[in-house]
């Protein structure tokens, strides 16, 4: 008897595998420019949370929605679920690193988990949804 996982756990853990590499990038542009050049951490967890945002949209349009929809159409809508993700990188991570006085790189974990769940969620259904 074959167990068939449904389609949305699926995508779900294959957008997981892809927001590992995306993790990979940004969070090694948030310490490459924390540690090695001297940026305060809320604008660096930004710039990595950009950086990361490119490799996720290329990943996650081929090999996690598979989507059809056009670039011209999904890039925008992309674009927008990012900028979201944008600011609650900024709202969290200036309130736990700012405001809270709290480690860095435990504050980018907690707020990576946040922003992750929004992200799949609106691209599932929002950016590459049919």
């Amino acid at each position: 008897m074959s167990l068939a996982l449904p389609s949305i756990v699926k995508q779900f853990v294959a957008f997981f595998g892809v927001g590992v590499v995306a993790i990979i990038v940004h969070y090694g542009t948030l310490i490459g420019l924390v540690e090695g050049g001297g940026v305060e951490p809320v604008p660096a967890a930004l710039a990595g949370y950009s950086v990361g945002g490119v490799v996720s949209y290329l990943l996650n349009r081929q090999h996690t929605f598979r989507s059809g929809r056009p670039h011209v159409e999904a890039g925008w809508r992309f674009a927008m679920v990012m900028g979201v993700g944008f600011t609650l990188t900024l709202l969290l991570m200036a309130l736990f690193v700012e405001k809270l006085d709290l480690p860095y790189l435990p504050s980018q974990v907690v707020t990576t988990g946040i922003v992750f769940l929004w992200n799949f969620a609106a691209h599932k259904w929002w950016t590459f949804g049919r």
